[in-house]
């Protein structure tokens, strides 16, 4: 038996600091063509030596490793048969994600 996991407040902690991030980058998560730009750019992401001291890099980098594990949270909540997900902004991202990674 899996043990317990609150994927709830995880979910609501993802989406607040994915909303925080958004914020310095202006990104407006209505806009589907601005959300799958940025989702692009955070599935061509591989590997950051060094944290970026441009704020703006800092945040995109930071944006990028939360959809990692707003996905490793949905994924790992589908494995214990729970439906996961954040808000607006999760939501934008997630399907962002998803249609860029199909269209590769």
């Amino acid at each position: 038996m899996p043990g317990f996991e609150n994927y709830g407040r995880e979910a609501a902690e993802i989406e607040r600091e994915i909303v925080r991030r958004g914020l310095v980058l202006g990104i407006d998560w209505e806009d589907a063509a601005q959300v799958r730009t940025l989702a692009r750019e955070a599935l061509a992401a591989r590997h950051v030596a060094d944290m970026p001291e441009d704020l703006h890099a800092r945040a995109k980098l930071e944006l990028f490793g939360l959809a990692q594990l707003m996905l490793t949270v949905m994924r790992q909540s589908a494995d214990d048969g729970m439906h996961t997900h954040g808000g607006a902004a999760w939501k934008a991202l997630a399907r962002a994600l998803w249609q860029e990674a199909g269209a590769g």
